[in-house]
Order: structure tokens, then C-alpha cells, then sequence
């Protein structure tokens, strides 16, 4: 149950910089661990084999099994590679990015043909692209200007044709069309002249479903009429709207699924007869979410779930795969998820990884042994990885903030998940901020941890996954206390002896971004120095500065952080921005923007960084001009990531290597403060002579 061809709207604002082997570490209650002896550090990993291509990602089977396809990188560009699917020497390129890569494909039922989303610059117009591997023509399925599809349906029952969202007509409301895969032709099924927020429709492409935002922030979920309109069938109040959603149908059409937490806390799996209305409870977890679905590719019935609560888990309910499920957890203990399956169901592909372990594929023949068959990034085979233990610490208020610690081998030499000695610790947080941190392997914390660094990352109060409840306790709470059970988690780590109250940095994106800066701005004397990385600064402008086609989502904002309509909201917008108390900052703050973002616009940090300027403060910027939210082309984040290693190793004192050819290909610039990074200043005159040659 793919929630990207649900009707869901961005939540906005979320950008990720994205072990359970054994028991949770800790607790309040943790002691104090005994003092050991220091371990020798590690070799240093390369900050190349951590943020550069993937050597091969994202592996998916073809539905009728004959290819294999992944992302690969052609010229230091990823594009998407095809090969068949019993001869992977024979891999070819079917795409030609020459840009910011192509990162998001997925395979149509029409023989010989898959799909593709690109967007330029980073401005997240997405065009949905189709390539026929027999010809090798590209066509752009949603060729107009300033342009967003979604994708809203893919089907074995339609294999000629894809069901497609547009916002051509109207920037802020996608219409909805069939689009023709041979002739690119498209079909208006839907004219979206009722603020509709988004389509569901069935594996027939019967559209069954629409939603629409309330003044309230809830969502009315809307049937079709049969007179060519719609009437209103049921609805989603605002304390669910981030925990509830429908899902897709069945084949047949008789049953819908339902991501549902109203009546409840966490969202459970229900069944729903469409003919009945009958409503049946196919899974629930007392502690977290349903976040996924696995649904059987011919009938699109749901066969497991997933729960994460420490870790993400997959729980069958259909008999027919509990033993393939079981063997799949064979392949390690770390988590995995099932990319594709063939048509037939004989074969999986299989995406394996753990803290320690980057992305591992593996073709699975049911009945049989999963089959490796590549290893995301191999060059960090036999490098010093370390673990990451999962935490449950206690907010100041009593709220449970699962969180995940990661220690460097020199201050857990026997590997137990409890400090020897305090280390310098990085508070990295993650953005959204409805969205969740989540076991797994993490090149940040690898990278940090390698640096000497411990890394503890929180799920604060407002992210998603452990219920309503602890969602909507983030309503109204940016910089108050969202921002508390931050320092909470701080504290805990400070008392479990992980670091002490002198060597804490800051560092985030997006949401995390603005934390960073909330963390310099509401409580300096917490932070030694913080790195914002696509930050607002300004809540009442972010708010004036949302992309068009965030209109269904608006009243959200507006509740959940502050109304820029009214002056109450004006007010506890500005308290809650940290541009009104620049004049706060006194520690190291360097801040990295994309100049293209369409989310947080390059004039939040552009603001924040003249304030300082304006008083004096010491900043370090780095812009891109060829990014959006967040640095998706590897040149340009390893630049910003060596920046950052010479940053922190300043302020914290953990290792760095130097910024060496790491500025080779990027577009970065540093508009103001290149003297307050190690070797930053003489790096950036040297590249801009090389570009001028």
C-alpha cells in the first residue's frame, strides 16, 4: 500500500540527513557506566565513500520479472540503469540526467516501459517521465511549464495507462487525468473546481474517493455523487489529520483499507466493505503506528504491516507469507522492507540494512534462500561502523521520546551502548517536523561517530509515528516545548555520562534547521555552536512563502504553528522566530542554503545571516545555487559536509580531514564568513580560480 500514490499532502518542511541488537540501552533510570579504557580511534572514513553515489540503489523488478532496474551513477550523474533480470552484466543506462540526478523511478504494467520523476534545480516541480526500453524514447507525460505531477495509480488491470495529478491549470489544485503510456496522451477524468486536496482511485481507475481540507484543519472525505459531483461521506477531524488516511483498494473493488486512529491513539489497520460499509480491525499496536502496508500484487489485498516503534517490524497477517517473512529476518538483525514483487509472486526484491550495514538488494525466489545481489555503497565494507541503540527517555512532562544513540568505538570500546567516558556529542534532529527518526544505518551518525563525536537523535514531541497524542502535543509548541524535550534529551545524556553540559552541538535540516537555530537563539548557554542546514528563520514569512500547491495543507500550518491571519498568531509567530532574538547568538553558527528551495526560501537565511552581520555576529553561510531543500547532487553535499567537519572539529575538537579536492564539481559558494572555518577560505578562493580556468 504505496502511501505516495495516496491522496496524502506533503506534510511539508521535512528533509532527512538520512540498532536494535538487543535490549534498548537506557533509561532515566541508567546508571552511571564504570570508566574503561579508551579505545584507539579508528581509521578515518572517507567522506566519499559516506555522501558520495550510491554505487547502486533503489532495485526494483520489473512486474513481469524480465528486468532488473536501479540508480547508478552515469558520469558522476544518477540515472537509471535496466538489465535483464537473469544476465545483470548486461545493465545499460535508459536515462540520461545530466543534473541533479534521478533518484525516484518505479516500473508501469505496460511491457518494456518504466517511469521517472525529475525536477530542475531543485524547485520540485516534479515531471513524470516514461522511457521505453525498446526505442529508448523519453517522453515527458506532464510537459508544461511550472508544472507538479503526482502520481495517483498504477495498475496491473491498466497496463497502457497511468492516472496522473496536475496542477497546470491552477498552481495551487492538481486536476487529474489518464495519460495514454504508447501516445502521452492525456485524459481529464477530473477538474479539480473544488479545492480538492487529493484523488483515490481503485485498481480499475474507478475514481472512488477525494479529500478536502476544512477550515478546521480537518479533512472531509468526499464519494462521487453520480451526478458528476461530490457529496460529503465521512470525515477526518484535525486531532487525526496526521494519523489518519485511506488507503488503497482491492482488485475487486469490494474492500478499501484504512490508516485510522480516530477512536483511538495509534493509527490501526482497518478493512472496510465498500458494499456494507463494515468496518473490520486488521491490525493495531498499542505503542505505534501502522506505517506500511505489503499487499498481494494481483488482488492488492493487505498480507502484513509494518510497526515501528524502536525499530521497524513486519508482521504478517496473511499465512501465505509469514514463512517468507521469517526467512527475510534471517538475513540479519537489522530491518528490511520489500521493494517490488513480480506479477506472479515468485519473486521479491529486497532491501536489507542495519546500523552497521548501508542498503544491501537481495533477490528473493520464495520458497528459496534470499540471493545478495549489491551492496548500496561497498566501499564502506570493513570500515569502523558502530551501533545505534535505541533510548526511551523521559521528557520533563512524562511523554516517552524514543531516541537513538550512536557512540564512537573510542568511548565504547566494549561495545555494550554505554558511554566509557563523555565524548562530545551532536544533537542532530531530524526535520518534518512531522516525521520520526528511525533505526537504521545513517551515514550523518556514522560520519560524526567516526569523527569522535557521540550523536543522539530524538523524537520529539509532534513527530509522527507513536500515536495522536504525542503528534498533536507539538501543536503550537515550535521553540516551546517541542524545544524542551530537546534540551531533556541533552540532559539525559549529560547525566548518562555520553557527554557533558560544555561539549553539546546542535545540527539539523529543515525543522532541524530551524531547532539549530532556536538552540542559538532561546538557549545559548545549552549549545557550544550549531550548523542550520535549510533552516527558517522567520516563521510569519515561511508561512507567507509556502509553495501553491501546500494550499489544502495551509490550515495545518496555521494551527499547528501559528495563524499569520490574526494578530495573536502574528505575535506568537514572531516570539517563536528566531530572527527576533538574533541579538542572542554569542556561539559558532554556520548555516547552508539552496537557492532554489521552494519549502524554506533562500531569504530566511539570507535574513538571519544579515541581522548578524548588522550586529556583528560572526556567521559562516554556504549557499548553492543549484539546490533546493536540502543538497541532493553529492558534490555539493560532500562540499558542505567538509565544511561542516572543519566547523565542528573547531568547536567540539573531534578529528576532520581536510576539505582537499572536496569542493571538485560543486556550485558553492560562501557569501559571508569563510574565515571562521579552518582552511575554508584559502579552499573556496582556490576552487573559484579553478572554475575561473
Amino acid at each position: 500500500m504505496d502511501r505516495t500514490l495516496l491522496f496524502a499532502v506533503s506534510l511539508a518542511l521535512t528533509l532527512s540527513l538520512s540498532a536494535c541488537n538487543g535490549k534498548p540501552a537506557g533509561s532515566d533510570a541508567q546508571m552511571a557506566p564504570t570508566a574503561a579504557a579508551p579505545a584507539a580511534p579508528p581509521e578515518l572514513i572517507p567522506r566519499d565513500a559516506l555522501f558520495g553515489n550510491p554505487e547502486r540503489a533503489n532495485v526494483q523488478i520489473s512486474p513481469d520479472g524480465r528486468y532488473l532496474g536501479w540508480v547508478a551513477a552515469v558520469d558522476g550523474v544518477l540515472n537509471v540503469w535496466v538489465a535483464p533480470a537473469d544476465d545483470i552484466g548486461k545493465a545499460r543506462a535508459v536515462t540520461e540526467d545530466k543534473a541533479r540526478g534521478i533518484r525516484q523511478y518505479f516500473w508501469s504494467h505496460r511491457p518494456d516501459t518504466l517511469l521517472y520523476l525529475r525536477d530542475t534545480g531543485g524547485d520540485e516541480n516534479f515531471h513524470l517521465f516514461s522511457v521505453d526500453l525498446g526505442s529508448g524514447q523519453a517522453r515527458d507525460l506532464s510537459n508544461f511549464p511550472n508544472t507538479r505531477a503526482e502520481v495517483v495509480g498504477v495498475s496491473h488491470l491498466h497496463p497502457e495507462s497511468v492516472l496522473v495529478a496536475m496542477n497546470d491549470r491552477d498552481p495551487k489544485w492538481h486536476d487529474l487525468y489518464r495519460v495514454d503510456l504508447a501516445s502521452g496522451q492525456r485524459t481529464l477524468l477530473e477538474k479539480n473546481s473544488q479545492q480538492i486536496a487529493g484523488y483515490i482511485a481503485d485498481p480499475d481507475f474507478k475514481v472512488r474517493m477525494a479529500s478536502r481540507a476544512r477550515d478546521d484543519g480537518g479533512n472531509d472525505l468526499l464519494e462521487p455523487d453520480g451526478k458528476g459531483g461530490w457529496k460529503v461521506t465521512g470525515e477526518i477531524p484535525f486531532a487525526d489529520s496526521l494519523t489518519s488516511f485511506p488507503g488503497g483498494y482491492t482488485s475487486d473493488g469490494r474492500t478499501q483499507y484504512f490508516f485510522d486512529s480516530r477512536g483511538r491513539d495509534t493509527a490501526a489497520l482497518y478493512a472496510i466493505d465498500t458494499g456494507t460499509g463494515a468496518k473490520t480491525l486488521v491490525f493495531e499496536d498499542a505503542h505505534a503506528d501502522i506505517s506500511d502496508a505489503l499487499d498481494e500484487p494481483t488482488t492488492q489485498r493487505a498480507q502484513a504491516v509494518a510497526v515501528n516503534y524502536l525499530k521497524n517490524e513486519w508482521k504478517a497477517i496473511d499465512p501465505a507469507v509469514a514463512p517468507d517473512l521469517e526467512k527475510l529476518k534471517a538475513i540479519g538483525p537489522g530491518s528490511f522492507s520489500v521493494t517490488s514483487r513480480t506479477l506472479d509472486d515468485k519473486t521479491w526484491i529486497v532491501a536489507y540494512s542495519a546500523a552497521e550495514t548501508p542498503a544491501a538488494y537481495y533477490r528473493y525466489a520464495r520458497g528459496g534462500t534470499p540471493e545478495k545481489l549489491f551492496s548500496a555503497r561497498p566501499a564502506l565494507e570493513g570500515k569502523a561502523l558502530v551501533a545505534q541503540w535505541p533510548q526511551e527517555i523521559r521528557s520533563r512532562d512524562g511523554l516517552t521520546l524514543i531516541s537513538y544513540l550512536t557512540l564512537p568505538r573510542t568511548a565504547d570500546a566494549n561495545g555494550d551502548g554505554k558511554a566509557d567516558a563523555p565524548v562530545p556529542l551532536v544533537l542532530l534532529v531530524h526535520g518534518g517536523p512531522w516525521a520520526r527518526d528511525d533505526y537504521g544505518y545513517n551515514g550523518y551518525h556514522q560520519w560524526l561517530a567516526n569523527r569522535g563525536y557521540a550523536v543522539l537523535a530524538v523524537n520529539y514531541r509532534g513527530s509522527t509515528g507513536f500515536g495522536k497524542a504525542f503528534t498533536n502535543a507539538g501543536d503550537g509548541e515550535w521553540a516551546g516545548k517541542m524545544h524542551d524535550d530537546l534540551i531533556d534529551a541533552v540532559d539525559w545524556a549529560v547525566k548518562n555520562g555520553v557527554t557533558t553540559k560544555e561539549q553539546v552541538a546542535i545540527m539539523g535540516g529543515s525543522y532541524g534547521g530551524y531547532a539549530t537555530l532556536v538552540g542559538l537563539t532561546f538557549t545559548p548557554e545549552t549549545f557550544k555552536c550549531g550548523v542550520d542546514i535549510v533552516g527558517p528563520s522567520n516563521l510569519d514569512t515561511l508561512l507567507s512563502t509556502i509553495p501553491p500547491y501546500w494550499a489544502a495543507f495551509f490550515e495545518q500550518f496555521a494551527r499547528r504553528v501559528g495563524d499569520p491571519r490574526t494578530a495573536a498568531g502574528k505575535q506568537l509567530l514572531a516570539e517563536r522566530s528566531p530572527l527576533t532574538r538574533v541579538a542572542s547568538i554569542s556561539k559558532p553558527l554556520l548555516i547552508g542554503q539552496g537557492a532554489n528551495d521552494p519549502r524554506v526560501h533562500q531569504a530566511e537565511s539570507d535574513q538571519i545571516v544579515k541581522a548578524m552581520t548588522d550586529k556583528h555576529i560572526p556567521v559562516t553561510y554556504v549557499l548553492f545555487p543549484d539546490e533546493g531543500h536540502g543538497f541532493a547532487r553529492p558534490e555539493n553535499n560532500k562540499a558542505f559536509n567538509a565544511v561542516t567537519e572543519g566547523f565542528l572539529a573547531q568547536c567540539l575538537g573531534g578529528r576532520a580531514q581536510p576539505i582537499g579536492t572536496d569542493f571538485n564539481g560543486s556550485s558553492i559558494t560562501v557569501p559571508a564568513g569563510a574565515d571562521g572555518v579552518p582552511g575554508l577560505a584559502d579552499a573556496i578562493r582556490t576552487h573559484v580560480q579553478d572554475i575561473r580556468r
